[in-house]
């Protein structure tokens, strides 16, 4: 799909909801939906399917080293690099073209899922693994790598969302080839402008009632958050468990 033609499917001026803690039935307004690879898409919605990019999933962690581990991220040691903030993930090693060819062909079925589920979009997660690497890959590493995974997402009729890593600037856009943006806390950090100014209104944003500015109506009165700003319970979980929270600006 045509980087033009993906822009103009991207609703804007719609709610969003993040569900990747647990499928539910969205609040009453929502429009756009984030799930799971592993979920159902939303009937009548957009949905945007999540997809672990860069780092491997939990429950996958032993196929990885028993079976890929050559595609695994080591140390000096030999030992596998971990994202330190989720310690049962894995950092995959993007630092070479055949090692990511190799990653695309098997993050690519996970797509190819999306696709056949229904969904309408990909989020790719972990753009910024390297910079938990300790210098072993870099922001090149990562950029090439997410420029094949989103060729695949539009062979499959899907459109790619970068997700954080503003250090990208317009090459998100302008090189990988991504159609919006889900930014992680740019109110908190200050730095949503960096994705509005490369995506205009195709951006939104998750703020996380653990880490608020300020308090919830600050977040929402902030000038220059994306007009999709929703503010979720940092798990994620779904409705009816402790400590959900759901609020869209």
């Amino acid at each position: 799909m045509p980087a033009a033609a993906a822009a103009t499917a991207f609703p804007v001026g719609v709610k969003v909801d993040y569900q990747l803690g647990g499928a539910y039935d969205p609040p009453n307004g929502v429009g756009l939906v984030v799930r799971d690879s592993t979920a159902e898409p939303e009937p009548g919605l957009y949905n945007v399917c999540y997809v672990n990019g860069f780092q491997t999933q939990p429950q996958d962690r032993e196929l990885w080293l028993q079976q890929r581990r050559d595609l695994v991220l080591t140390d000096g040691r030999g030992r596998p690099v971990v994202d330190p903030g989720w310690p049962d993930e894995l950092i995959l090693d993007t630092s070479k073209a055949d090692k990511r060819a190799r990653i695309a062909a098997i993050i690519g079925e996970t797509v190819r899922v999306c696709a056949e589920s229904g969904f309408d979009a990909v989020e790719f997660d972990n753009l910024d693994s390297y910079t938990r690497s300790n210098g072993r890959l870099s922001l090149e590493n990562n950029l090439a790598m997410a420029t094949e995974l989103v060729a695949i997402a539009h062979r499959h009729d899907l459109l790619a969302g970068q997700k954080n890593t503003t250090e990208l600037g317009a090459r998100g856009r302008d090189q990988a080839g991504f159609d919006f943006a889900v930014a992680e806390e740019c109110v908190r950090w200050d730095e949503c402008s960096a994705y509005t100014s490369v995506y205009g209104q195709r951006v939104f944003d998750v703020e996380y009632t653990d880490d608020l500015p300020g308090g919830v109506e600050q977040v929402c009165r902030t000038a220059d958050r994306p007009a999709a700003t929703l503010i979720r319970d940092r798990d994620l979980v779904p409705v009816g468990e402790p400590g959900y929270f759901y609020r869209h600006c």
